[in-house]
């Protein structure tokens, strides 16, 4: 796994999104905030969406599970349709993983 998410180029504040990110357990969400505060940039909140944002490792790097602090979707790569069907079969419990 971390072979393949430094094979994604990016920044370094990027790879540390990224990284971040992939903590977030299955069936679980983060703020765009929460992650900016576990990076110990809390002011970057905008700088790690747009990280967030750059991800093209989709499922790997689970992006779907960010979400903002008012519970909103927020955006998504691959489209909020796509972003809500992963979340959902997440908190459904599903034993697949996609």
């Amino acid at each position: 796994m971390k072979k393949l998410l430094t094979s994604q180029p990016g920044t370094p504040f990027q790879q540390k999104v990224w990284k971040e990110v992939c903590k977030i357990p299955y069936g679980k969400t983060r703020t765009y905030e929460e992650i900016a505060k576990r990076i110990g940039k809390p002011k970057s909140v905008r700088a790690v969406a747009n990280a967030i944002g750059a991800n093209t490792l989709a499922v790997v790097v689970p992006c779907h599970r960010v979400i903002r602090k008012d519970g909103s979707l927020g955006g998504y790569r691959w489209g909020i349709p796509k972003k809500k069907k992963l979340l959902l079969q997440e908190s459904k419990g599903s034993s697949k993983k996609l």
